[in-house]
């Protein structure tokens, strides 16, 4: 899905770790939500309170899973799920384009 219909999308950015990690919140009629954000190259720790679904829309990035020992890595497009109520390790090489998906269990 290249675009999304009829949303509401909040005014106020998400920023992290200093402006290197940017987002905007999109909420969807039937009460889902996503953020759509630009990570800058750097080391990051981010910790879920749900699970969530991250779509790498374009750049070059290492991901360190909950309970896995070996980095994932995205080069272009790609996606990776995260547990709820967990923390993972990302190594972004390139400014990356990225967009996640919160899902309610």
């Amino acid at each position: 899905m290249s675009q999304f219909e009829n949303v509401t999308v909040l005014k106020n950015a998400n920023f992290y770790f200093d402006g290197k990690v940017t987002s905007r919140t999109v909420l969807f009629a039937d009460g889902t939500k996503k953020t759509l954000g630009v990570m800058l190259p750097g080391e990051y720790e981010f910790g879920t309170d749900a699970k969530e679904i991250m779509e790498i829309q374009a750049g070059e990035l290492e991901v360190l899973l909950p309970g896995a020992s070996e980095w994932l890595h995205i080069q272009g497009t790609g996606e990776f799920t995260v547990p709820a109520n967990s923390k993972f390790k990302l190594q972004v090489k390139t400014p990356t384009d990225y967009c996640c998906s919160y899902i309610a269990e």
